[in-house]
C-alpha cells in the first residue's frame, strides 16, 4: 500500500479553484441525462404481428411504409396519432407475400425500402456521450490522484477551529481551582511571551489534562484560549486515523499549519490515547497507521520554535497507556490533574450551571452537594437539566428540591418504572433483598448511613436500590472494606434466611464484591496467605497485550482466598440478619405496602420491630 504524499500549497490552491471529482461526477451525470435523453431518443414504436400491420394499412391509418426483406416500417397518420396510435408500427415480413405491394398501391401509400440492419445512430447523440464518457474517466482520474495526494475526503481535515478567541474564561470552569492555577501561566505566557523569552524561560510545548471523563478538561483548554486571547483548534485524536496508511500523518502536518499560520494559538487533541498509544514491537502492521500519525505528532512538536506562541494541549482519561516518548520533556512535559470535584468544587459547578435555571427559594446547593459524592461537572448539570425538566412538566414556577431529590435518584439509578409488571413473588424477593442491603448498613460500624430504600423498578434492569449517604474517601482500611462486602451480600443473606433458597437478583452485588475482593488480593496486599504483594498487570501492558505475570499457582492461590473473603463476609451478614430478623421482616414488608423509604421511616420500621 503506496504512503500518501502530503498536500503542497500548490495542490491546495488547486483544489481551492478547482470542483472536487465528487461535483465533477454529478454534474456530468445531470448533464448528461437530459442531454442523451433529447438527442438519442426515437420516435415512439410498437412491434406488432405482419397481419395486424395489413390491417391498420388497409383501414387507411398508414401515411407510408419502409420496406426491407425481413422488416416493415409503417409511420402512422396524424388521426391514427390522435386516436392514440403510436408514430410507428414495426411488424417482420413474411417471405412471398406479393400482396403487400399491391396493398400500398391500392391506397396510395408510399412506400421506399431500406437494407434491413438497425437504423444509424444520431451523430449528436454520439458526440454528446462521448464527452459525457470522458468527463466522467477524468473525474475518476482526479479522484484517484487526488486520494494518494492525501485531499480526497477521507483526507480531508475536520478541525473545529474558533477563528478568534474563545469566548469561554475561568470564570465557567468550577471546581477545578488547583488545574485553572496551574493553566494560568499558559495564559500569561500568550498574553505576554517577551516576559519570558527576556528571562530566558521555556514555557512547556504540551500540556496534558489528566482526569476521569466529565470533569471539564475540554471546557478548561477553551477557557485558557479565552483568557488569552488566542485561536482554538479543537480535533478528536480518533479523527486522525483513517484505513489510509499516511492519512493521519497529513492531517498532523495540516493542523500544525493551519495554527502556525495564526502566530499564537491553542491546538487541542481531545482523547490523545487514541493515537498516543503505546507502540508494540508487532511484525503484523497493523498499527502502522496509527503509529506514523503519532510519529508526526512527535516530530512536529519537536519543530517549535521556543519563541513560537503555540501550545498542544491534550486531555485523556488513561495517561497510563501513552507512548513514553509523549511524555518526555519538550513534548507534553506538563501534566495537569483534573480530577473529581469535592463537595466544595461541586458546590461551586452546581452555582455555574444554575445560573440560568430558575431556582425555588428552598434549594440548598450545598446539601445537593453532599448527596452527589463522586459526581463530576457533567453529571451535575445533568441533575440541574433533568430537575428543571421534571419542574417543567409538573407546571411548577421554579424547580425545587424535590425536583433535584428526584433527579439524583434517576441519574444514580435510572429512569422510574412504576408501570412495570412485577409479580407478587418477584416482589416479596426484591423487598427482603433490599430490607438485607439497608439492616446490615446500618449493623456495620464503618458503613455509610442509608438514605433510601425502594423495590420501585428503574433503568434497565433493576427492581430495587438501597441509597446510601456516601463521603468522599481518598483511601479505605481494611475493615471498611469488609463492611463494604458484608453490605453489598446483604440482599442475598436476606434471600437465604427469608426464603430458603437464592435467585438471580444477587448478580450485580456478587460482581461487585468479587471485583472488590479480588482488588483487596492483588492490589491491596489484604491478605495473610498471599501476601503483601501487588500482581495486577499493570495498564500499559494490558494495552500491548502482555500475559499476566504470575504463575497458575499463584493464581490458583489467589482465586482461593478471594472465595474465602467472600464467604466469610456472606456468613457475617447472615449472622447479622438472624438477629434483627424481626427488623428485616418489618421492613421488607413496610416497602411492600409503601414502595419506598426513607431514612426517617426506615429506622422508625426497625425501631418498632426491636423489643423494648
Amino acid at each position: 500500500m503506496a504512503v500518501l504524499k502530503p498536500l503542497t500549497p500548490m495542490n491546495a490552491r488547486f483544489r481551492r479553484r478547482t470542483p472536487g471529482a465528487g461535483r465533477l461526477l454529478r454534474l456530468a451525470a445531470a448533464c448528461a441525462v437530459p442531454v442523451a435523453l433529447a438527442t438519442c431518443s426515437e420516435p415512439s414504436e410498437q412491434t406488432i404481428a405482419y397481419s395486424r400491420l395489413k390491417e391498420r394499412i388497409a383501414a387507411g391509418q398508414v401515411r407510408e411504409v419502409r420496406l426491407s426483406d425481413y422488416q416493415v416500417q409503417a409511420t402512422s397518420t396524424t388521426a391514427a396519432r390522435k386516436a392514440g396510435a403510436p408514430e410507428r408500427w414495426v411488424a417482420t415480413r413474411v417471405p412471398g407475400d406479393d400482396q403487400l405491394v399491391s396493398l400500398l398501391e391500392a391506397k396510395h401509400v408510399q412506400y421506399d425500402g431500406f437494407g434491413g440492419g438497425a437504423p444509424r445512430p444520431n451523430p449528436v447523440a454520439v458526440l454528446v456521450l462521448l464527452i459525457v464518457g470522458a468527463g466522467i474517466l477524468v473525474a475518476a482520474w482526479r479522484m484517484r490522484r487526488n486520494s494518494v495526494r492525501g485531499v480526497s475526503p477521507v483526507g480531508r481535515m475536520r478541525v473545529k477551529d474558533s477563528h478568534g478567541a474563545s469566548e469561554t474564561s475561568f470564570d465557567d470552569v468550577a471546581g477545578v481551582d488547583e488545574a485553572k492555577e496551574e493553566l494560568e501561566e499558559i495564559v500569561h505566557f500568550l498574553r505576554t511571551p517577551e516576559k519570558f523569552a527576556r528571562l530566558g524561560a521555556r514555557v512547556p510545548r504540551g500540556v496534558l489534562l489528566v482526569g476521569p471523563p466529565g470533569t471539564g478538561k475540554t471546557l478548561l483548554a477553551k477557557a485558557v484560549a479565552g483568557e488569552a486571547g488566542v485561536p482554538f483548534f479543537s480535533i478528536s485524536g480518533a479523527e486522525f486515523v483513517e484505513v489510509y496508511v499516511g492519512v493521519g500523518a497529513s492531517r498532523v502536518r495540516k493542523l500544525f499549519q493551519q495554527a502556525r499560520a495564526k502566530g499564537r494559538a491553542i491546538i487541542f487533541i481531545d482523547e490523545l490515547d487514541a493515537i498516543g498509544k503505546t507502540r508494540s514491537n508487532s511484525l503484523t502492521g497493523a498499527n502502522d497507521e496509527r503509529e506514523q500519525t503519532l510519529n508526526q505528532l512527535l516530530v512536529e512538536m519537536d519543530g517549535f520554535d521556543p519563541r513560537s506562541g503555540i501550545i498542544v494541549m491534550a486531555a485523556t482519561n488513561r495517561p497510563e497507556i501513552l507512548d513514553p516518548a509523549l511524555l518526555r520533556p519538550g513534548r507534553f512535559d506538563r501534566q495537569v490533574l483534573v480530577d473529581r470535584p469535592d463537595p466544595i468544587g461541586r458546590e461551586a459547578i452546581l452555582r455555574v450551571h444554575a445560573r440560568n435555571v430558575r431556582l425555588d427559594d428552598d434549594v440548598d446547593l450545598a446539601h445537593i452537594a453532599q448527596r452527589t459524592p463522586g459526581f463530576v461537572g457533567a453529571d451535575l448539570a445533568n441533575v440541574l437539566n433533568e430537575a428543571a425538566l421534571l419542574a417543567a412538566r409538573a407546571d411548577k414556577p421554579a424547580v425545587g428540591m424535590e425536583e433535584l431529590d428526584a433527579a439524583i435518584d434517576r441519574v444514580v439509578a435510572g429512569l422510574e418504572k412504576k408501570n412495570r409488571l412485577v409479580n407478587e413473588k418477584e416482589r416479596r424477593i426484591v423487598a427482603w433483598h433490599e430490607a438485607g442491603h439497608a439492616l446490615v448498613a446500618e449493623s456495620v460500624p464503618t458503613a455509610e448511613p442509608v438514605k433510601k430504600v425502594s423495590i420501585i423498578p428503574r433503568g434497565a434492569a433493576a427492581l430495587g436500590y438501597t441509597q446510601q449517604l456516601a463521603e468522599d474517601r481518598l483511601l479505605m482500611q481494611e475493615d471498611e472494606l469488609l463492611d463494604r462486602l458484608a453490605v453489598l451480600l446483604g440482599g442475598r443473606a436476606a434471600e437465604h434466611i427469608a426464603f430458603g433458597k437464592l435467585s438471580t437478583g444477587a448478580s450485580n452485588d456478587l460482581e461487585r464484591a468479587t471485583s472488590l475482593a479480588r482488588r483487596m488480593v492483588c492490589e491491596f496486599g489484604m491478605s495473610a496467605r498471599v501476601g503483601p504483594i501487588s500482581i495486577a498487570t499493570p495498564a500499559a501492558g494490558r494495552a500491548r497485550g502482555e500475559s499476566e505475570p504470575w504463575s497458575d499457582e499463584t493464581a490458583a492461590r489467589v482465586e482461593r482466598e478471594v472465595q474465602q473473603i467472600l464467604a466469610a463476609a456472606f456468613d457475617r451478614a447472615v449472622a447479622i440478619l438472624e438477629t434483627q430478623r424481626a427488623s428485616l421482616d418489618a421492613v421488607a414488608e413496610r416497602l411492600l405496602e409503601f414502595g419506598s423509604l426513607h431514612r426517617e421511616e426506615l429506622l422508625r420500621a426497625m425501631n418498632a420491630a426491636t423489643p423494648a
